[in-house]
């Protein structure tokens, strides 16, 4: 692994380690982007196989993130505060990139397999862009993709059986072939997550 793929998992351990936000754990802006002549670059050991199924019960792997940029969201559907922000922001943001949002694939993965069935999925992203994807599936099979995403998600539990999930706030970014290239960061300012998003389409 090269020193700048290990300091991406470096930071994203420590924040995970450091975690406890609330209903969140954020992924700095310090975390590190490889950029060479404008756009971003592949940084290994973050991704890897898994499974799931889409918010209409289609089967969805690793390889379907393979043919154009994506960006990718862990969170789940009882998500009072963050998720709902995220989606809308991103919402806004495929508005904003006109024709050029059909080239971005938006794709949003429940860590909460017990409550987000896809149905539920199906219903929640109803009030969102409706390109966006989700995806849900066993608990072995959402712990694969955690661990092989390096995200931090911890079930909290609170009164009566009810309980909360802590999780990665920011949004992963993928080239057209599924590798990790950078984030964008919970509420960043739009112009910056646009112009990463630009970058990742090859229109920077």
């Amino acid at each position: 692994m090269s020193l700048g793929s290990l300091r991406v998992v470096l930071w994203v351990l420590i924040i995970a380690i450091a975690g406890g936000l609330g209903s969140y754990v954020l992924l700095r802006e310090q975390t590190p982007q490889r950029v060479e002549n404008g756009l971003l670059k592949p940084v290994a050991g973050i991704g890897g196989p898994f499974a799931l199924l889409d918010q209409k019960r289609r089967p969805f792997t690793e390889r379907e993130l393979e043919g154009m940029p994506t960006a990718m969201f862990f969170g789940y559907t009882f998500c009072p505060d963050v998720c709902p922000t995220t989606l809308l922001e991103a919402t806004a943001w495929m508005t904003e990139l006109g024709a050029d949002g059909d080239k971005l694939r938006v794709v949003f993965v429940s860590v909460d397999p017990e409550r987000d069935t896809p149905e539920k999925l199906d219903a929640y992203l109803a009030s969102f862009d409706s390109r966006f994807i989700g995806l849900s599936g066993s608990r072995e099979e959402t712990d694969r993709i955690v661990k092989a995403y390096r995200v931090f998600a911890r079930k909290v539990e609170g009164k009566g059986g009810d309980y909360t999930m802590d999780h990665t706030a920011a949004i992963y970014l993928l080239d057209a072939k599924g590798r990790f290239v950078g984030v964008i960061n919970f509420q960043e300012q739009t112009d910056k997550a646009l112009a990463k998003i630009r970058q990742l389409l090859g229109k920077a």
